[in-house]
């Protein structure tokens, strides 16, 4: 059954005005209230049937870009390099597409609201970067959304998010990248690394701490839980839980970070704690964000092509590339040995 703006108003206990009000953006609305109608077209899976219904294109101009945190630089090369690639013909404003970057702040939540909203807003193409949240509900929410989109003409493209049926994926081999930076530090000699995981709940965290644990059970190296650290993605929780790691353990000889970012927080609290790198302890990253040669010392990561991967997703998505045999693509990263890592003393 279609579902209407009433049908809304009443789920969000309000006016068919007040939704009205908040769909075309056209009048002040309370934060609170907004939230709530957004909400409630979000759980019925309102489309606004207005005039954009009437044209004849399928879809609008619009491409979406949906991103963790644009402020990480992981993010923003992806959503730089996705919008390079979304001009050029097939726009009706002068041949170009307007690319908006949707900042979930990775609530699942908001990831959902704007899925909605692009589908509403009839999108040409959107494109969802960075790991999926591992949660059930969500994940099945999230496939409902895309099928939605799919089915109504908008091309779906994952940029280092694990595979889905209703999209073309464009998938990041993070358990590979993990097992081989933890190779090349049990190469040098370390046996005592700790782990600086991300957000427990991440994708990504998971497949580069698998990696990880993966090179050690290979080498017969023990896999000491006290040693792995869960946190943000973020050069806080780097330093913070390099603290806690000297804590737990005063002798080990190697940390290894969930990406670049977090890595340098692990440096600056090694150095404030007396340590040197990498002759007291190596460290190594993940990603090679744009910083990471230019750290003292450069740092040993992982480099996953970014640019080249955003602007490949960019060009599927506009439908200038063929998707990938199965609509699937594993990009593969590759072992930045700097100045970080070194030989274990004694």
């Amino acid at each position: 059954m279609t579902v209407t703006l009433a049908d809304v108003a009443a789920r969000a206990q309000v006016s068919p005005a007040t939704v009205s009000r908040v769909l075309n953006g056209n009048y002040p609305v309370a934060a609170s209230t907004r939230e709530r109608v957004l909400r409630a077209v979000d759980e019925l899976d309102y489309v606004l049937n207005g005039p954009a219904s009437a044209l004849a294109a399928a879809t609008s101009d619009l491409v979406g870009i949906l991103v963790n945190d644009i402020a990480d630089p992981f993010f923003g090369i992806m959503a730089s390099a996705i919008q390079s690639e979304i001009g050029g013909p097939g726009g009706r404003a002068g041949g170009e597409r307007l690319a908006v970057v949707c900042n979930t702040g990775g609530s699942p939540e908001r990831e959902l609201t704007y899925l909605t909203l692009l589908q509403r807003q009839r999108a040409a193409a959107v494109v969802l970067t960075g790991g999926a949240v591992e949660d059930t509900a969500h994940a099945a929410a999230v496939s409902a959304k895309l099928r939605k989109l799919a089915e109504a003409g908008t091309r779906v493209v994952l940029c280092g998010r694990p595979p889905a049926p209703e999209a073309v994926a464009l998938t990041f081999d993070n358990r590979g990248g993990g097992r081989q930076l933890t190779e090349h530090l049990i190469g040098l000699g370390h046996r005592r690394m700790g782990y600086i995981a991300g957000p427990e709940e991440r994708t990504t965290t998971r497949h580069r701490l698998e990696g990880h644990r993966e090179a050690l059970d290979a080498a017969g190296v023990e896999d000491d839980p006290r040693l792995t650290v869960l946190g943000r993605y973020d050069r806080r929780s780097g330093y913070e839980a390099t603290l806690e790691l000297l804590r737990r353990d005063p002798s080990l000889t190697a940390v290894v970070a969930a990406n670049d970012t977090v890595a340098l927080g692990a440096c600056a609290a090694l150095r404030d704690s007396g340590l040197r790198i990498p002759e007291d302890v190596s460290v190594a990253g993940f990603d090679d964000l744009p910083f990471a040669i230019d750290a003292v010392p450069a740092l040993t990561t992982v480099r996953l092509p970014l640019t080249e991967a955003g602007a490949r997703a960019g060009r599927i998505a506009m439908g200038r590339e063929e998707p990938p045999p199965g609509g699937i693509a594993t990009v593969r990263g590759e072992l930045m040995v700097r100045g970080s890592t070194g030989a274990p003393r004694g």
